[in-house]
């Protein structure tokens, strides 16, 4: 019986980043995944309450979600992190693959908050709430290497 994994709506093609874009991986690597798991597909922003299309927001030096207005948006993201956590527990999911840089999902590197497209180490809200309650986290550009040490 293959395992779920949670994996980043966009990743998989669906439009609901904040500009109603999709960032689909590549077909090979989707064809991977799925040949080896069950994936359910998320965007936490959206299990917050965010409307597509939306400001884009980044996290601020005091971990505050906001829009380059200044309009705080930490209340639907922490939201959708649960929304996040609460699946992979009712489905047993203990990896998940998620988009690179985002305020939600980010693993490694967000942007900075300033909005001027400087990168800093860190995560996104719900990939700080997946890992501290157990959950494996690795995103994109990471799958490749990943899939290789996956025992078929």
């Amino acid at each position: 019986m293959k395992k779920t994994i949670l994996v980043s709506s966009c990743l998989l093609g669906c439009k609901v980043r904040y500009d109603k874009t999709s960032k689909p991986l590549p077909k090979e690597q989707l064809i991977a995944l799925e040949e080896k798991f069950n994936l359910v597909g998320v965007c936490p922003e959206v299990l917050g309450g965010l409307p597509c299309p939306r400001q884009p927001a980044e996290i601020s030096r005091d971990r505050e979600v906001l829009t380059q207005s200044g309009q705080v948006l930490s209340t639907f993201f922490l939201k959708g992190a649960h929304e996040a956590l609460n699946i992979c527990k009712n489905y047993g999911i203990q990896l998940a693959v998620l988009k690179s840089k985002s305020p939600s999902c980010g693993y490694g590197k967000i942007y900075d908050g300033t909005f001027s497209g400087c990168l800093i180490n860190g995560n996104g809200i719900t990939s700080d709430l997946l890992l501290k309650n157990g959950v494996k986290v690795i995103n994109e550009s990471e799958l490749d290497a990943w899939l290789k040490t996956v025992k078929e």
